[in-house]
């Protein structure tokens, strides 16, 4: 669908709240041409395959189904690598989704050979199949191997977190989907910008789980209100062009990203609040063993 141009002298340019301030938050798909080309292999084999006997057909299939399985686990790896990266707070993947995509890549190539060798030699497909996984491995490396910010975290408190925001996400995403249908650019930026609001809570509660209570509510119950009105927006935006409902709609997200970045900014007040006690206790310790003078 297409958007209307906004900018400084569009005629929307003084209607409606203000947007946030805040850096705007640019989503790249990690999942870029390199990892797209290797669900092309599967195709030549597939067609090669199929005037060289029942063996090298069964082979050649077998080849290009497990190729395709790699190429897709890898796409799920490499979005999982950046949310990994994205965090300061992360658990290692439970499955090794890149590693496994390595090995499959090579198993496909070494039945792809086996169905195009006239012998029933053994070793050729094994090399090939070995040099396919580790070419695989040097070009898209494996995958985090340890956790990281983990240390003297309460699990079952990380466990909760990461519930909560796996929601938070969710409801996110829907928001996303959800304005698509309203096709209004303005709004989709202001949105954009109260999203990237509330994934600075997020970060904050990952960072330090003993904010998951007091921001439990804005993760949930807000951010699942928000996810309401945008589908209920989008609804009646994309029939009638409704004004007063964009213009209710934008007062509604200024609202809801002051709410959110207060509740962020008390989250890192607290946090300062308890270092700086920490701090007083430490230095009144050291001053009674005489190590440090008052």
């Amino acid at each position: 669908m297409a958007q209307r141009f906004g900018g400084k002298h569009s005629p929307s340019a003084g209607g409606g709240p203000k947007t946030s301030h805040a850096p705007a938050r640019i989503d790249v798909d990690p999942v870029g041409g390199r990892a797209n080309l290797l669900f092309l292999p599967a195709i030549p084999l597939v067609f090669t395959s199929l005037n060289d006997g029942a063996q090298s057909l069964v082979l050649g299939l077998a080849g290009a189904g497990v190729l395709t399985l790699a190429a897709w686990i890898l796409r799920a790896g490499l979005r999982a690598e950046v949310a990994f990266d994205a965090r300061k707070v992360a658990r290692r993947p439970a499955f090794p989704r890149k590693m496994a995509a390595s090995a499959l890549t090579g198993l496909g190539t070494a039945l792809a050979a086996a169905a195009h060798l006239n012998s029933f030699d053994v070793m050729a497909p094994l090399l090939y199949g070995i040099s396919a996984a580790g070419l695989h491995v040097a070009a898209f490396g494996i995958d985090p191997l340890r956790s990281k910010g983990m240390e003297g975290v309460d699990t079952f408190q990380q466990d909760r977190v990461a519930r909560v925001v796996d929601e938070a996400e969710k409801h996110l995403t829907a928001m996303n989907d959800a304005m698509k249908r309203a096709g209004d650019r303005g709004a989709s930026e202001r949105l954009a910008a109260f999203q990237n609001t509330a994934r600075d809570l997020i970060r904050t509660v990952e960072e330090d789980p003993r904010d998951l209570t007091a921001a439990r509510k804005y993760l949930v119950v807000y951010l699942q209100g928000a996810r309401d009105a945008t589908i209920k927006f989008a609804d009646i935006f994309s029939r009638s062009r409704d004004t007063q409902a964009r213009d209710d709609y934008l007062a509604l997200l200024e609202d809801l990203d002051q709410n959110f970045a207060a509740r962020t900014r008390k989250s890192l007040l607290d946090d300062r609040g308890d270092l700086n006690i920490e701090i007083d206790v430490l230095r009144e310790r050291l001053s009674r063993e005489g190590v440090l003078s008052k």
